[in-house]
């Protein structure tokens, strides 16, 4: 596996089919609401199987998740999704992240990121809404470095595991550049790949 190989795999946005270098506030929401998701305490395929509900229903914006409630977020959202347990916790997390967004920042994620003085305070503000932890953060920022001046997390350890498996110098790497996200998303679809072997 080298540098061209991990360049060929898509990133989790683009999984989704969103566009993060268009930088506009619907993108951006659509994929912190996938983040959630993805972090969340279900399977990859239940996550990606629940944004796909929210986008059936139309739901991808904090106005509108905030209009429909927490019991239409829990039924039919999130059991069409295929939560089983979790899912009237997942639905008060996203609603009230959406009420934070419009009580603080107007709705919008563009001005969340303006509102920060530097990486450390954005990723401060992203782990002040509720269901965003460390690694969620991570997760949202990671595929935000090359469009936003303020996103600049750290690789997660996975990835450095992962890249000396596979004799990969990421030391010399710009951060900021898109393909350094991309091969951070291999890495780790590369690791959950090999972890499912193993458990077989």
């Amino acid at each position: 596996m080298n540098i061209q190989d991990l360049l060929s795999f898509p990133l989790f946005s683009e999984e989704l089919g969103i566009d993060l270098p268009g930088c506009s506030d619907e993108e951006l929401f659509k994929w912190l609401l996938a983040t959630v998701l993805l972090s969340g305490p279900v399977s990859q395929d239940i996550a990606r199987k629940t944004y796909r509900t929210f986008q059936k229903y139309q739901l991808l914006d904090p106005l509108s998740i905030s209009q429909a409630g927490w019991s239409h977020l829990v039924h039919p959202i999130m059991q069409e999704g295929g939560y089983l347990r979790h899912d009237g916790v997942t639905a008060s997390n996203v609603l009230e992240i959406c009420n934070t967004l419009q009580e603080y920042y107007q709705g919008s994620l563009s001005q969340l990121h303006e509102s920060a003085e530097n990486a450390q305070d954005l990723e401060f503000r992203l782990t002040s809404l509720r269901g965003i932890d460390p690694d969620a953060a991570n997760i949202f920022l990671r595929e935000l470095r090359p469009v936003w001046s303020k996103a600049d997390p750290e690789p997660l350890p996975v990835v450095m595991e992962m890249a000396k498996k596979y004799k990969l110098d990421l030391t010399g790497m710009d951060r900021k550049h898109p393909d350094f996200t991309r091969i951070e998303a291999a890495l780790i679809r590369l690791k959950r790949t090999r972890s499912k072997r193993t458990t077989r």
